[in-house]
C-alpha cells in the first residue's frame, strides 16, 4: 500500500486520471492476467478497484462481463487518482506474493505512464507524491542582454530539470540545473564588472573574479553562497552530481533535497541574469 496524505482520500490534488492512463493500466492488468487464470485475476483487480471507488464488488457471470465490470470500476476509481494508483499497486503486490514467478509492470513503467499523461503523480515507494505540492519553481525572468539562442538553451534546461524532478530522478535534475548555472556564468566573460574586464573561462574563476571586484557588496555575499553550494554538489562525498557519487553511498537523492537544491540554483540563476543585465546596461548604456 502506498503512503499519501489521508485527506487525498476525500479530495485529491490535480484532475481525475484521463482515459489514456486508465486504458494503459487496463492493458497492464490484461498482460498480468495472461499468466494464469484470467477470470480469477480480473476478479482480483475488480475487488481492489471497487474498494477504491467505494462500491461493492460481485463476481461476474462470465469473463467478458468481468472485463466490462472491471473497466467500469476503473473509470469510477479514476475520479480519485491516489486511490486508483494505490489500488493497482496493492493488487500487484498481493499477486506477486502469491505468484512470485509472474511478471508485473515496473515502478518506472508506471511512472512513465503517469508522467506522459501529465497527471502530476509519481510513485516513490512507499510514497505517492504529487508534483503540484512541491515548492513553487522559481524561473528567472527573460533578460534582453542574453541573445535568443541563450534564452532557448536556458528554458530547455529548466524544463528538462522540472521533468526529471517529476519523474523522481532528483540527482539528474540537480545535475542539469547546476550545469546551467555554470553555463550562464560564462555570459560575464568580456564584461567590465567595475574594476576590470572579466577574462576567466570557468565557473569558479569567473565567480572568484566577480567577488573580488564587488567586495563589500551583496553580490560578493551571494556569489559566496553560490560557490559553497556548487562545491558541495560537485564533491563525490557531497551531492556527487558533477564528479560522481561515492559508490558506497550512491542512493537516489531524496526528493526534498533535490527540490531544495533546484530552487536555490534557480534563484541564483535569476540573480545572476539580473546582475548581468545591470552590468551590461552600465557598460553599454
Amino acid at each position: 500500500m502506498l503512503t499519501f496524505p489521508n485527506e487525498w482520500r476525500f479530495e485529491a490534488p490535480g484532475d481525475p486520471l484521463p482515459s489514456i492512463v486508465i486504458n494503459q493500466f487496463d492493458d497492464f492488468i490484461s498482460k498480468v492476467a495472461s499468466q494464469g487464470d484470467r477470470w480469477n485475476v480480473i476478479e482480483f483487480f475488480k475487488a481492489r478497484f471497487a474498494g477504491a471507488a467505494g462500491l461493492p464488488s460481485h463476481t461476474s457471470s462470465s469473463l467478458s462481463w468481468a472485463e466490462g465490470d472491471l473497466a467500469s470500476l476503473m473509470h469510477e476509481a479514476a475520479e480519485n487518482a491516489p486511490l486508483f494508483i494505490n489500488a493497482f499497486c496493492k493488487a500487484c503486490a498481493e499477486l506477486r506474493e502469491q505468484e512470485p514467478n509472474w511478471g508485473f509492470p515496473t515502478i518506472e513503467r508506471l511512472n512513465r505512464v503517469l508522467s506522459e499523461a501529465e497527471t502530476g503523480y509519481t510513485i516513490q515507494p512507499p510514497n505517492l507524491v504529487f508534483a503540484g505540492m512541491q515548492v513553487p519553481i522559481i524561473k528567472p525572468e527573460r533578460q534582453p542582454s542574453l541573445d535568443e539562442q541563450a534564452q532557448q538553451l536556458i528554458q530547455q534546461s529548466l524544463d528538462q530539470s522540472e521533468q526529471l524532478l517529476r519523474e523522481g530522478r532528483g540527482r539528474q535534475a540537480v545535475s542539469e540545473i547546476l550545469w546551467l548555472l555554470e553555463t550562464v556564468s560564462t555570459a560575464f566573460r568580456g564584461l567590465d564588472a567595475g574594476s576590470g574586464t572579466i577574462g576567466e573561462k570557468y565557473f569558479n574563476r569567473i565567480v572568484g573574479e566577480l567577488r573580488r571586484q564587488h567586495r563589500g557588496q551583496i553580490l560578493e555575499q551571494v556569489l559566496g553562497w553560490m560557490t559553497t553550494l556548487h562545491g558541495f554538489l560537485s564533491s563525490p562525498t557531497g551531492g556527487g552530481v558533477r564528479h560522481g557519487a561515492d559508490i558506497a553511498n550512491a542512493a537516489e537523492m531524496p526528493r526534498g533535497d533535490a527540490e531544495l537544491y533546484c530552487n536555490l540554483i534557480r534563484s541564483y540563476l535569476g540573480y545572476l541574469m539580473a546582475e548581468h543585465e545591470r552590468i551590461s546596461r552600465a557598460q553599454f548604456p
